[in-house]
């Protein structure tokens, strides 16, 4: 192979595409985000695995008094105080959930990849306003040694407060249980309406 050949393959992705599928676009605080990634490719390529980049991004307006040095006309310099603003932004929760290893793609290879992921109960839901906002977007990777990873377009998902489940004594042994259960988790017995 070629030196040239070489450095093209360590700069350009490879032949392939990845897309993912979500069954819905918005999730609970605490709820397992499910989907799967489609795989096609135009080349043989070994990918050292397949997955599902989740990130949860919270981004924030400040503003800093900063320092500004100038040259005057005259030749001097000048020094001052500026306000400037500023986005901050940090990535509050981060996954990569697996859907395969190392997997060989031949030409012509298409398949489906399910993954799960746990958005957690604790997290930041959605919102945006005039100075700050959240949002969590989740796309698929073909991970390639050597050259860049094929990605998917980013897709945003809303993520909403969980609701409130309401809690009722067992009749049997007063343990308390969400009154969506059938029966108690502690001793077993069916509710009775």
């Amino acid at each position: 192979m070629g030196f040239f050949k070489k450095l093209k393959e360590r700069v350009t992705s490879p032949k392939a595409t990845v897309s993912l599928k979500l069954d819905k676009n918005v999730y609970a605080l605490g709820e397992n985000l499910e989907g799967a990634l489609t795989v096609a490719s135009e080349e043989e390529i070994d990918a050292t695995e397949i997955r599902a980049e989740l990130r949860c991004i919270e981004k924030r307006k400040t503003r800093r008094l900063e320092t500004e040095t100038r040259t005057l006309p005259d030749g001097r310099q000048e020094t001052r105080q500026v306000w400037r603003d500023h986005v901050e932004e940090t990535t509050i929760h981060s996954a990569n959930p697996q859907a395969s290893g190392p997997t060989h793609l031949s030409a012509g290879y298409r398949s489906d990849f399910a993954f799960s992921a746990a958005i957690p109960p604790g997290g930041k839901p959605s919102y945006a306003s005039v100075d700050a906002s959240v949002t969590w977007n989740i796309k698929g990777v073909i991970g390639v040694k050597g050259r860049p990873d094929v990605t998917s377009s980013a897709i945003e998902i809303q993520v909403v407060e969980a609701p409130e489940i309401a809690m009722i004594s067992c009749e049997y042994c007063g343990t308390l249980m969400p009154e969506t259960d059938i029966s108690c988790p502690n001793c077993g017995a069916k509710r009775k309406a």
